[in-house]
């Protein structure tokens, strides 16, 4: 079905181009806003990706994935917007939009939305400590749901190196984690010590 949806916007069709849109602009946009932290600046990527893939669309090769195919665009775009960026980012508004916080089902209790708040916030500083290309390839993995064969056609990356960045972005991430929770071990002792002083 979704080849015969790409046959039919490369002929033109317009109901076909906005259901290919439609179909993929959540992941698309996903995959900018863990990338690129702010609701703005990944609703305007996510937008250039989806018009360069409509665009381009003669360049894809019919019959395999789509989804990897679009993805990589975004990935591209959001590197080459990342680039662009000063080193200084403020993380500030990130999460107001709730783009990392999309829950199921029934509202949860005040103290499970904070620690939902802050263990996304922990994800968020994480992921900004890898460079884009792994943290694209954490987040096509882990959010896109895509499999280490997609994720190498959508970065251009042999299976194996895939999987090497991917381990190695994990132990970055883990051993990043590790320093932040000692870190703020060594601050509440410090604040228990100090009170004790009192």
């Amino acid at each position: 079905m979704e080849e015969d949806c790409i046959l039919a916007a490369l002929n033109g069709d317009q109901q076909a181009i906005t259901e290919l849109v439609q179909t993929y602009q959540r992941s698309v946009f996903g995959l900018c806003y863990r990338m690129l932290g702010n609701s703005t600046d990944a609703e305007e990527a996510a937008q250039d990706a989806l018009v360069k893939a409509i665009m381009n669309l003669q360049t894809f090769e019919v019959g395999r994935p789509f989804k990897p195919w679009v993805l990589r665009i975004a990935a591209n775009l959001c590197t080459d917007r990342l680039r662009r960026r000063k080193p200084v980012v403020s993380l500030d508004a990130m999460g107001d939009d709730g783009a990392w916080e999309w829950q199921a089902g029934a509202d949860i209790s005040p103290e499970a939305h904070m620690e939902h708040r802050e263990r996304n916030q922990q994800i968020r500083d994480l992921l900004d400590t890898l460079g884009p290309l792994d943290r694209s390839i954490v987040t096509m993995f882990y959010w896109q749901d895509l499999s280490y064969e997609e994720i190498a056609q959508a970065t251009d990356l042999t299976l194996s190196a895939v999987k090497s960045r991917l381990f190695r972005a994990r132990r970055a991430m883990a051993e990043n984690l590790r320093q932040q929770q000692e870190h703020t071990v060594g601050m509440e002792v410090k604040e228990v010590t100090y009170v004790g002083r009192a």
